[in-house]
Parts: structure tokens; sequence; C-alpha cells
């Protein structure tokens, strides 16, 4: 069965000095995918925990939860306490359920992207990639 990536491997006219293999991406193992898909989405809910925290201690010690706050208290006459609202427990409460939503979210993506493209693999022929040594 000739695909396009052999027609185009075939037209290749230039010589290389080096010894070239191709090898060619037939199959992406599912549960090598998930797990690759968790160390990644693992990764980033670390980074969103750290993020959300510095952006807190920085917006608190600049002063602008506090202006925001007055601000806020002008038009509700002091009903809403902006500062109790946004303290840090449930800043990190909410970057934690954010964090864990993510995890999901990326975990189960991981798993549908290799399980498409073993799909596509089957009409396509695989990915054809060229590695060579100098």
């Amino acid at each position: 069965m000739s695909t396009v990536a052999d027609k185009l491997a075939k037209k290749s006219t230039r010589k290389t000095g080096g010894k070239q293999v191709r090898l060619r991406l037939v199959y992406i193992d599912f549960w090598s995918a998930v797990k690759l898909s968790f160390l990644g989405a693992v990764a980033l809910a670390v980074v969103t925990m750290v993020s959300f925290f510095l952006i807190f201690l920085v917006l608190q010690s600049t002063g602008v939860i506090t202006q925001a706050g007055d601000f806020l208290a002008g038009f509700t006459d002091g009903a809403v306490n902006l500062e109790q609202v946004l303290g840090l427990p449930q800043v990190m409460a909410f970057a934690a359920v954010v964090s864990i939503l993510n995890l999901i979210v990326f975990t189960v993506l991981g798993a549908v992207v290799a399980g498409i493209y073993n799909v596509a693999v089957k009409v396509t022929g695989g990915l054809l990639v060229g590695f060579m040594s100098n």
C-alpha cells in the first residue's frame, strides 16, 4: 500500500553523506498516552497552585485587593467584604478545584487524542520520521 509519505520520500533527490533511517509511527499505546498525559497534568496542576499563590501574594502586597474591597463596599454599603471572600484559604481551595478539574480533563484528552490518532493511522498510514547520522 503506497501512501503520500512514501511517494514524497521517493521524490527526495538529495543524497546525504551519512546513514539515514526512516521510521513510521503507526500506533500509540493507549495506557502509555494516559500515563504521559497524567504526568503532564500533574505538572500543570503544580504550576497552577504555585501561580495562584504568587498572584494572590502580589495582589495582597500591592493593596489591590483592599482597594477593590473599598470600591465594592461603596456600591454595596459594606454588605460585601472582599477581604473575607478573597482570603488565602479560599483562593487556594479554588486553585485546588481548578487543578483537579484540569488533571481529569487533560488525562482524558490525552487518551482521546491517542485513540483518534490510532484510528486516523488506518487511513493515512502513519507519521513518517527520518533520522540521519552525520
